[in-house]
């Protein structure tokens, strides 16, 4: 998704914490809630729609969904169709909730023409946080995150589901980033960094902070929909309430997502994502004390400074 700039607006909810002086990004939840309850407005006469989005039809929510696909959206139709095409075919019990974030270009009227339930917000969200707004509007009992940028074929999608369906509670795409370089990106480096802080460094550089990954409901309700807005925090939350973790299918987002920044010298997303994974430190901090779960080996620091 094509992301908006960044501002020093602080994030809220239940899983704030310190960002190391670095800002959030433009962050808006406080209204996520009150434009999310009877939000969900889908067209019901017009079953397709003329021109080349023709070979889109209309295909109507299932009224009690297993799978609830949750699509942040920000002005990308260019691909929405085809998104929301290979969505819906993911599961025959399947909801797809296109949260229109800030979106000016139509985007929201092509998915919604072709079934998908439409969250508005007139303002942009800020990143990620359009999947804080699906979560809360979610009815299945597996919630899929993908984006509206990426066209990604429903049968790379289904291993996500089928492994939430099995009985695991977080699914991740089994994608690390480019680590065998002298220069490894930052943000695939904290990725690996936080796992193994969590004593899961079997999960190597798998993230919610990559597209696509599922939960359970299970999971929602342990970790909280806000902490979806921060996505290693709501790792860190899942990992430490001991929820069940998988590495599931692999897809290479790095060869799939647009370049953001490439009229900047650094990805404008780079120093958020890395405080995202700072702040889920510090939590874990808070939780498990000090050295986050860690022993001390019976260190006992305090006779040296009664004898300095």
């Amino acid at each position: 998704m094509r992301r908006p700039k960044q501002s020093s607006t602080a994030r809220q909810g239940a899983y704030s914490a310190g960002r190391g002086g670095t800002s959030s990004g433009t962050l808006k939840r406080r209204s996520i809630r009150r434009t999310t309850t009877g939000g969900r407005k889908t067209v019901r006469g017009k079953r397709s729609y003329p021109g080349k989005a023709a070979r889109y039809p209309y295909i109507a929510p299932h009224p009690e969904p297993v799978v609830s696909v949750i699509i942040p959206v920000m002005n990308e139709r260019a691909t929405i169709g085809k998104v929301v095409r290979e969505a819906r075919q993911i599961h025959k019990a399947a909801e797809v909730i296109v949260v229109a974030n800030g979106t000016h270009d139509g985007s929201d009227r092509i998915a919604e023409r072709q079934g998908a339930i439409v969250l508005r917000h007139q303002e942009a969200l800020g990143h990620d946080v359009g999947r804080t707004s699906g979560a809360l509007g979610a009815k299945g009992q597996v919630l899929l995150f993908i984006d509206g940028d990426m066209v990604i074929p429903a049968a790379r999608l289904r291993p996500f589901v089928q492994d939430i369906l099995r009985g695991a509670d977080v699914a991740l795409n089994n994608y690390s980033g480019p680590v065998n370089k002298s220069h490894v990106h930052r943000v695939v480096l904290a990725k690996h960094a936080l796992n193994a802080l969590c004593s899961r460094p079997d999960l190597q550089g798998a993230s919610m902070t990559a597209v696509p990954h599922a939960i359970s409901r299970r999971a929602l309700e342990a970790i909280g929909a806000d902490s979806l807005s921060i996505p290693p925090l709501a790792q860190t939350a899942a990992i430490y309430k001991g929820l069940t973790i998988v590495r599931s299918a692999s897809v290479d987002v790095g060869r799939l997502n647009p370049i953001r920044a490439k009229h900047f010298r650094q990805d404008p997303l780079e120093p958020l994502i890395d405080n995202d994974h700072l702040q889920s430190i510090r939590w874990l901090t808070e939780q498990a004390g000090s050295r986050g779960g860690y022993t001390d080996l019976g260190r006992n620091r305090q006779i040296v400074r009664d004898h300095s």
